[in-house]
């Protein structure tokens, strides 16, 4: 008699968690499905940075002025975006990452604000400036990823501090640089630290109390890099030993890769986080100090309930002292969100011997019955999968200057490497495009369904690379390569593209003058906004590319465009504060042309048009 009334109380605790869950599920889904609002980093689960709103139009977009500016009282590099929930646009500056909730009912009356109390040394261990990628927001809190490492959840309503949880270890060399991403019950951040030789991973806090739900290395066992025996089922060949025929001939001076035909591949083989890594190695074993940082965006399928995410460079950017494929850096992971289990996993670059880094942020879509997710890589490739499974669909260049591989096979994903422009330890590689900064870098594309086209910032840029000798020491900076970058063949530094993502071909290039390191935003009445490092703001036809509009702000952009609508009215808005690694030299008064990793030679010019540091400030526009 006395066991009933236990159960029942276990079975009502259990209920009320469940319905609190779901709650929290529920309101997200219900706000990030309100175009009004602005409450996921790239709007939506499935990162399109796209909005239905289409007040705001082509006949009236040339009628568009400044509605309001704040600044954030913070210099250096502000990207990410504000998050807008329920009339309060919640903004985040770059380090020491402040937090500012405005009252848009109050004329954009601080409401609260949060200061972290960090360490000023963590601004060392931050390789391409001092940013932060931006806010989350469920369960009633607002998440904030310190670049500390410190994941911290504040009450919405009155900032108050609800919970924190130290997610890396800045001894080590480890920051934290991603916004974080609510998904379902949980909190998905990041780890920043290759160039200092960090292990990085992906980890997964419940969201009530920041209590450990999973966490997925990008090296190492199967075991910690939570890879089970139906991953890559249907695609066994991604998960081959190696994928050229002879991978340490590919690290000498005048070797090559030549890539192994499907049929000579050796697959499947497990824990290749360990078995990539081959000696010579500049630390005992190169996969602990293996990198694969996951700083981007992550994306989430309800339906699949699977999450996707890019893993970055592998540890050191001399590839000599590390032979192999180096898994799983460089790879696009699915992953089931209550259990972290790795579904699938794709290796974009193996044996990454440029620094392309694979972060950027993979956009759910779906066309032809068929259900896709689209990656634009720093490699240069634009690449297209069955994201039930991880099949290609489509793997092109993104401009013809990418020259370090000729293509990549559809059936096999290997990309055939152009030998000429490898890299190798004391020789100084020439023209290798793009440059480390990749075609594209963290700035994320935005997908339209109305147009069925992806609208994509670039960067046209090459560069030299001369990996060199580096001893690994903890918490020190573990490069081990020399960079200078220039422009490419274009004459211009960046441009602004509209791509087909089932052909894998652009339908509209346009040139900048520089790197386009803005975030793009779509709307519904087919109008693009990017910003530039020029300092404008600008508004495309999305069909054409043709420029409608164009306002200069007080610093560069290297923020995401967002919309919103409150009281009925569009409202356009994008941080400014010029930074990120195309501004980081600038920043820091740099001059060499090697300085900032190679960003000082590249973008000298950018100090004709900007005051450095740059100052952070939102520009919100409206008619």
């Amino acid at each position: 008699m006395k066991a009933k009334p236990i159960t029942l109380a276990l079975g009502a605790g259990l209920l009320s968690l469940l319905v609190s869950q779901a709650w929290a599920d529920e309101e997200l889904d219900k706000l990030i499905k309100d175009d009004t609002q602005w409450a996921h980093p790239r709007k939506d689960f499935s990162n399109t940075g796209y909005s239905a709103l289409a007040q705001i139009n082509k006949n009236n977009v040339k009628n568009l002025k400044y509605s309001w500016t704040f600044a954030t009282g913070v210099n250096r590099g502000h990207e990410g975006a504000p998050l807008v929930i329920n009339g309060v646009m919640y903004i985040h500056t770059a380090f020491p990452n402040n937090v500012y909730a405005l009252d848009l009912n109050n004329n954009q009356k601080i409401i609260w604000s949060y200061f972290p109390k960090q360490d000023p040394a963590v601004q060392a261990l931050l390789c391409c400036d001092n940013v932060n990628r931006g806010l989350g927001y469920g369960d009633g809190k607002i998440f904030l990823q310190q670049n500390d490492g410190i994941l911290v959840a504040l009450d919405a309503k009155t900032g108050a501090k609800k919970w924190d949880v130290k997610v890396v270890d800045n001894k080590e060399g480890a920051s934290t640089t991603n916004a974080p991403h609510v998904i379902k019950d949980k909190v998905v951040t990041g780890c920043s630290g290759g160039e200092y030789g960090v292990r990085c991973y992906i980890t997964a806090y419940n969201i009530k109390d920041g209590s450990l739900a999973w966490r997925a290395y990008s090296t190492g066992s199967d075991a910690d890099a939570l890879i089970g025996k139906d991953f890559n089922k249907e695609n066994p060949h991604y998960s081959a030993l190696s994928l050229y025929e002879d991978v340490n001939g590919g690290n000498k001076e005048g070797g090559s890769f030549k890539p192994l035909a499907k049929e000579k591949l050796k697959f499947p083989e497990t824990d290749l986080g360990v078995k990539t890594w081959l000696k010579p190695q500049a630390v005992k074993n190169g996969w602990e100090h293996g990198g694969g940082p996951t700083w981007g965006w992550y994306s989430y399928d309800p339906a699949l309930n699977l999450m996707y995410y890019g893993t970055g460079n592998p540890g050191t950017w001399n590839p000599d002292v590390r032979p192999g494929d180096n898994k799983w850096s460089m790879t696009i992971f699915a992953r089931d969100v209550d259990t972290g289990m790795a579904k699938w996993g794709y290796q974009m670059t193996p044996h990454d011997e440029w620094d392309y880094d694979g972060m950027n942020e993979t956009i759910l879509w779906d066309a032809q019955g068929k259900k896709l997710a689209t990656h634009f890589d720093r490699n240069g490739f634009g690449y297209t999968f069955d994201r039930t499974n991880g099949s290609l669909v489509a793997a092109e260049k993104m401009h013809p200057f990418v020259n370090w591989a000729k293509s990549i096979d559809l059936k096999t994903g290997i990309p055939q490497k152009d030998p000429r422009f490898s890299t190798h330890q004391d020789y100084n590689a020439q023209g290798i495009c793009p440059s480390a900064l990749g075609v594209k870098d963290e700035q994320p594309a935005a997908y339209s369904p109305r147009t069925q086209l992806f609208y994509v910032p670039l960067n046209h840029v090459c560069m030299t690379y001369e990996p060199t000798e580096s001893k690994y020491i903890a918490g020190q900076p573990w490069v081990g390569a020399t960079l200078t970058m220039f422009a490419g063949p274009d004459g211009v530094m960046g441009g602004f593209m509209a791509w087909d993502g089932l052909k894998g071909k652009a339908r509209w290039y346009n040139k900048e003058k520089f790197s386009a390191w803005g975030g793009a935003l779509a709307t519904g009445s087919d109008l693009v906004f990017y910003g530039t490092l020029d300092r404008w703001f600008k508004a495309l036809d999305a069909k054409t590319g043709k420029e409608l509009w164009k306002m200069q702000v007080g610093s560069g952009v290297v923020g995401n465009a967002i919309t919103y609508s409150f009281k009925g009215k569009q409202y356009v808005g994008v941080l400014s504060g010029i930074g990120g690694w195309a501004g980081v030299a600038m920043n820091l008064g740099l001059t060499n042309d090697t300085d900032g990793l190679g960003a000082a030679g590249g973008y000298k010019e950018l100090k004709d048009w900007n005051a450095a540091p740059g100052g952070g400030a939102m520009n919100v526009f409206s008619l």
